[in-house]
């Protein structure tokens, strides 16, 4: 009989545990945020590389939101996840989520930076 209630005990904590690490996974999925600062960096950096660390232009066009103004935020976001074929416009949609795209289409909207 306290064979039976420690194995009875024993399933309740391995099902407690699984519970608890399955919504623990989930929420960690559930949760994901955006982290401003490290967008920043990114647009400011990996963008900066080819569109100068001003965003005034170098290989690629000047980035800055009065030069932005007469695009959509849908196209922005389109052509940061998915580039721009036959040029040296890369898509990113391997490295970020369309949440994070559309944040920095809407910071690249922004007139002061």
């Amino acid at each position: 009989m306290a064979d039976l209630a420690r194995i009875s005990r024993i399933g309740r904590l391995t099902r407690a545990l699984l519970v608890t690490c399955a919504l623990v996974a989930t929420s960690a999925f559930a949760a994901e945020t955006i982290d401003p600062g490290a967008l920043k960096r990114l647009v400011h950096q990996d963008c900066g590389s080819c569109h100068g660390l001003t965003l005034k232009g170098g290989l690629g066009p000047d980035l800055r939101a009065q030069n932005l103004q007469h695009y959509d935020l849908g196209v922005l976001k389109g052509v940061i996840l998915d580039g721009i074929p036959d040029t040296a416009m890369p898509g990113w949609r391997p490295l970020m989520s369309e949440e994070e795209a559309e944040w920095v289409a809407r910071y690249l909207l922004e007139p002061v930076q």
